[in-house]
């Protein structure tokens, strides 16, 4: 492992200091990505007092939380691309669906609630939709003229949608960032929802300026990330 329990509540504490800096007293909430980390890094991201957890990918997420106590599992986010045919599977597991993208989604995921899930576990799990405000081809998401109509589906069809997220542009371009972060947030703010997913390591510092109640921090909290497969 690259980390250990007592470096990630030294960098989660440096990362808190920066973000108040920043945010100026507002709360910015810290998910701590441990996707392709051993199951400890969820350990650890408890004992430094993250928010929530954030995982990519569906098996892996199964896997890890198996190993994790109960009493040391935070809200865990799915904050990869959601395939259809896990959606019954990861309902046991995930408290927080980040990357909401496409009515068939919603659709399927409020089937699955409504049917209580896995094992009969009923959970009104939260969602946010994901937009790409780049439009970039390569990345999931819908267009900013769509998030009002899906924002409306999901309600409609019982899911409790808290805020928008998205990833920002590819390029690692500051001035684009700051666009595509300011356009999300502008339009999460018009739809009266409480939450806006925005920043990762790389650009964490402008999503908060931006309005950013929530980042998404892996390499920063866990180091270099093992390679997954």
């Amino acid at each position: 492992m690259s980390f250990s329990a007592h470096q990630v509540v030294d960098r989660v504490g440096a990362l808190r200091s920066q973000i108040n800096s920043i945010a100026g007293g507002r709360l910015v909430k810290i998910v701590a990505v441990t996707k392709t980390f051993p199951a400890e890094a969820m350990s650890a991201a408890y004992v430094a007092e993250c928010d929530a957890v954030g995982e990519n990918y569906a098996q892996e997420l199964i896997n890890k939380v198996s190993l994790v106590s109960p009493a040391e599992l935070l809200p865990v986010h799915f904050i990869g691309h959601v395939q259809l045919n896990k959606v019954k599977r990861l309902m046991a597991v995930v408290d927080v669906w980040q990357t909401i993208d496409r009515p068939l989604l919603i659709e399927t995921l409020a089937t699955a609630t409504d049917k209580g899930g896995i094992q009969g576990i009923s959970r009104r799990s939260e969602v946010f939709i994901q937009v790409n405000a780049t439009s970039e081809t390569q990345k999931s998401g819908c267009a900013l003229n769509e998030v009002e109509g899906l924002v409306a589906l999901a309600a409609r069809r019982g899911l409790s949608v808290v805020g928008l997220m998205t990833i920002g542009p590819s390029s690692g371009d500051a001035a684009e960032t700051r666009r595509a972060f300011r356009s999300v947030a502008k339009l999460q703010n018009e739809l009266g929802l409480a939450e806006c997913s925005m920043g990762m390591s790389g650009d964490f510092q402008i999503a908060i300026e931006e309005g950013s109640t929530m980042v998404r921090i892996g390499s920063r909290l866990f180091g270099e990330r093992p390679r997954s497969g």
